[in-house]
């Protein structure tokens, strides 16, 4: 078992400009197969477009409003709603209200620069 606090675990930026904690990631806890993490997104920031070809990922708001666009799709999210996004699928985040847009962030396979493509 592998156990963390978001207390001690530091930021960083991600290729599309959001800030994140990476709660759990197989480089850094020993895990296998995924990673799980705490995004923020600033009032008025949105997300670089960007894709992943191998990851899916899901989103869940855990604060804050937003608009989501997920491939041609566009619509608002805010705390309680998940999302799903399928490898290939071009999106991007908008935080849309006056507090921190808070997502976790589970990724199957776990999260890698290597694997976002910016568009």
């Amino acid at each position: 078992m592998t156990r963390t606090s978001i207390s001690a675990i530091e930021p960083y930026v991600t290729k599309d400009g959001c800030e994140i904690r990476e709660l759990m990631h197989p480089a850094k806890h020993g895990n296998r197969a995924q990673s799980f993490a705490e995004a923020r997104v600033a009032p008025g920031r949105k997300t670089l477009l960007h894709r992943h070809a191998a990851t899916e990922e899901i989103y869940h708001i855990t604060g804050g409003r937003g608009v989501m666009t997920p491939g041609r799709e566009v619509f608002e999210v805010g705390a309680g709603d998940t999302v799903c996004i399928a490898p290939g699928t071009p999106h991007c985040i908008e935080n849309s209200g006056a507090e921190p847009l808070v997502i976790l962030c589970a990724c199957s396979p776990a999260y890698s620069h290597e694997d976002t493509e910016l568009l």
